[in-house]
């Protein structure tokens, strides 16, 4: 099971990589800096908010994980 901690820095390491990304789209297409900065400003914020709540749900699902063993000998 992940830490908070450790969802907590994945979900940062991505979103600063993602919303570079958007923020350089936003620029090509619009050609204004400050269109892209807001852009990626409110694209970072939201999307790592959803992202964090995702990995932590995804916790809550058993689905595909092994079976914890009832018993050792």
């Amino acid at each position: 099971m992940e830490s908070h901690q450790r969802s907590i820095l994945k979900a940062i390491s991505w979103r600063l990589l993602a919303t570079t990304l958007t923020s350089f789209i936003a620029y090509a297409i619009w050609g204004s800096a400050s269109g892209a900065l807001k852009i990626g400003v409110a694209d970072l914020i939201f999307k790592l908010l959803t992202y964090y709540l995702h990995e932590r749900a995804w916790l809550l699902i058993p689905y595909g994980r092994p079976k914890p063993v009832e018993y050792e000998i």
